[in-house]
């Protein structure tokens, strides 16, 4: 995108877009801007970036994606292959209800394979995709004001920085959100999560497989998976949150004893995998409406920052991976409009986004069924299903092309300020949330 010094901003090619938050989306848009030959640079308040988080899955949607990127580390050396996705398990024996067969039938259906990761293997592999020179730590953003020609960032330490367009990646709890609407105050889910790192050598066989399981029983539900090369096994599980639980933080602990108490009685070999776990994490599961608006005259909001969604899709860090590369794309695509591509970055991710948001949420009844009629007549319509054209919506989405293909910018395009704009309602996450 050439550079230009017309009111609507130089394009990108000066080096002026701002990212903040050096998590998977703002690593991801660093990655894809560079790729496509925009700089940018990303500032992180962090003063290390830590091996924080989790396993993760990365499905066939954003391993296409990942998989064009010019870094150092690839995929497959940093995540499992899955042979087996959504293996759902009935809570009190193991039986199998339904389940996706991967591996090279996935492959041959989507161009890519489905894999598990570590949260900290997958920012290698996008780390690997930006210049050393295009992440600063130790920059807590502390302000910003925009004007016609661009966006001034305020830092803790450091100078401040003129930039022509500002990504906020800056996560669920994102301070710059505030910037661009009004968002509707988080609800609590009525959940709380586990989460567990164990080696493998301490898990039951069955656990160490490339397969990625569910167990689901009333208001519980559990999920285990291999990462890192199969040295670990991730756990991630879900039970009914304490009254006032409201803390929701990866850091926060759990007691395994705790942990062991919420799924006693399921079938044995759930028991012996959980009591494997001697460190465990637990956290309150807030719900969150979806934005009307992600994008403010030259500030967007990408990732968890524009959609926070329940984890039940595993498509949290996919969902943000799509928005870098359609951001990405647009920007690229020669307009010089920086304004306006960002608008048009929104209407293209924002109803994607938003239906994978509501998805999500949606699982919370499907998951948590009671013993039943209804219970019954979930397990008979998973044996009806075609496994993979249950989730061929997502999976086979290109976002590249998508974005390629779905016209340039409107050079036109304008918004009023976010201070001039209605806030987000909220009527149908409260019908939605009523149940929860």
């Amino acid at each position: 995108m050439p550079a230009t010094k017309s009111g609507n901003g130089p394009a990108a090619g000066r080096g002026r877009i701002a990212v903040l938050g050096a998590g998977i989306g703002g690593l991801a848009a660093a990655a894809f801007l560079h790729r496509t030959g925009i700089s940018a640079t990303v500032y992180e308040q962090a003063s290390v970036l830590r091996e924080v988080g989790a396993g993760l899955v990365v499905a066939p949607n954003a391993a296409r994606l990942l998989r064009r990127l010019p870094g150092a580390t690839r995929i497959e050396h940093a995540g499992v292959a899955l042979e087996t996705g959504w293996e759902f398990r009935r809570w009190a024996d193991g039986e199998v209800l339904f389940a996706q067969q991967l591996g090279d039938v996935c492959v041959r259906r989507y161009g890519e394979h489905t894999w598990t990761m570590h949260r900290a293997d997958l920012l290698d592999v996008l780390v690997s995709a930006v210049p050393p020179d295009a992440v600063e730590l130790g920059r807590q953003c502390t302000g910003l004001t925009q004007d016609s020609d661009g966006v001034t960032l305020t830092f803790a330490d450091g100078g401040p920085v003129r930039a022509d367009a500002v990504i906020a990646a800056d996560g669920i709890h994102s301070v710059v959100r505030e910037h661009v609407t009004a968002a509707s105050p988080p609800r609590p889910s009525g959940l709380c999560a586990w989460r567990s790192l164990v080696p493998a050598e301490a898990v039951p066989d069955f656990a160490r497989r490339p397969v990625q399981t569910l167990w689901l029983g009333h208001r519980h539900h559990l999920v285990h998976y291999p990462v890192r090369d199969g040295k670990l096994v991730n756990i991630v599980a879900f039970s009914p949150a304490l009254p006032g639980e409201v803390e929701e933080s990866w850091s926060a602990a759990g007691r395994p004893e705790d942990f062991a108490a919420e799924f006693s009685g399921w079938d044995p070999r759930l028991e012996e995998l959980i009591a494997a776990a001697t460190h465990v994490g637990r956290w309150s599961v807030l719900d969150r409406a979806p934005l009307r608006r992600w994008v403010s005259g030259r500030i967007a909001l990408l990732g968890d920052a524009a959609h926070p969604m329940l984890p039940f899709y595993a498509q949290g860090a996919g969902q943000a991976i799509e928005d870098a590369a359609v951001l990405a794309t647009i920007l690229g695509s020669g307009s010089g409009n920086v304004p306006a591509g960002l608008l048009h970055y929104e209407r293209l991710r924002r109803p994607r986004a938003s239906r994978v948001q509501e998805a999500s949420r949606g699982r919370i009844a499907h998951h948590h069924l009671p013993d039943g009629p209804q219970q019954r007549a979930r397990d008979a319509a998973f044996a009806a299903e075609d496994p993979l054209s249950h989730n061929d919506w997502i999976y086979a989405y290109d976002a590249e092309l998508e974005a390629a293909t779905a016209g340039r910018p409107d050079p036109g395009a304008t918004r009023h300020s976010a201070a001039t704009m209605p806030s987000s309602s909220s009527s149908d996450f409260d019908k939605s949330m009523g149940s929860a």
